[in-house]
């Protein structure tokens, strides 16, 4: 028996990096996974990657009737929904006085309106079929600032205490859902990579980034898959509203 054997995971972001990490790891635990993206092409190639009886699903997380049809969706097929993995996310480099307000408004959307709408959907459903563990990719840029992002520090940051709002909410009710935040730090993920590839000189932006942690390495995407496949089991029964630092040190500083 799997870890989270039987369950049914939406996961945003799967198309690539920690979501696709994420949707691998639970689906290797036995649990029946939902892929969701943008990126149609290489979604289809996840969901394919994993095969029966995992699904791929286009969806924007910005729009709010998309998520309502996800999440009904994946109650007809398959009866329940145990997990949501909240992964999608973007980031703009630029700083306070580099960040147009455009800009400021895509990270906020993405980053903080999808996440407000997957847990507010998640919650609608699982709260009727016994409940359930929604886990939100925040970052440490949630939890300690960087001058070169302020849009994705403030987008980071709203997750964070959304997530714990969610969690109190859900306890006060008695709907036996957890929500919990994850924040890894630098994780190697196409993400990470366009940063290092993009910079002027990508060989000292990778030894930055290595050395920005004391573990001195990035990270691996399975790093976070395994304490999101922890939050989403049985064995995280009593965890609710925290804030689960993966960052190989760097935020102990």
């Amino acid at each position: 028996m799997g870890r989270v054997q039987d369950k049914v995971a939406i996961v945003t972001g799967a198309a690539s990096g920690l979501g696709r990490g994420c949707a691998r790891r639970l689906a290797a635990e036995g649990a029946r996974v939902g892929l969701t993206d943008r990126d149609v092409p290489q979604g289809e190639a996840a969901a394919a990657e994993l095969g029966a009886p995992h699904v791929f699903r286009a969806l924007d997380v910005t729009d709010e009737a998309a998520w309502i049809a996800l999440v009904d969706e994946t109650v007809s097929l398959f009866g329940r929904l145990d997990i949501l993995v909240n992964a999608a996310g973007i980031a703009v480099w630029g700083d306070i006085e580099k960040v147009t307000l455009q800009q400021w408004r895509l990270q906020h959307a993405v980053n903080a309106d999808g996440t407000f709408l997957g847990c507010q959907n998640a919650v609608r459903v699982m709260k009727t079929t016994g409940g359930g563990s929604i886990i939100n990719l925040s970052s440490v840029a949630g939890l300690v600032a960087d001058p070169n992002t302020p849009a994705y520090c403030s987008s980071k940051g709203a997750v964070r205490l959304l997530t714990k709002s969610v969690a109190l909410h859900a306890a006060r009710c008695g709907y036996n859902i957890r929500c919990n935040s994850v924040h890894p730090s630098f994780i190697d993920t196409p993400m990470v990579q366009a940063l290092i590839t993009r910079s002027e000189e990508p060989e000292k932006m990778k030894k930055l980034l290595e050395n920005a942690a004391p573990l001195r390495r990035i990270g691996e995407v399975d790093d976070v898959a395994y304490l999101v496949l922890y939050l989403a089991s049985e064995e995280a029964k009593f965890v609710t509203g925290a804030e689960m630092v993966v960052d190989g040190g760097l935020t102990a500083r």
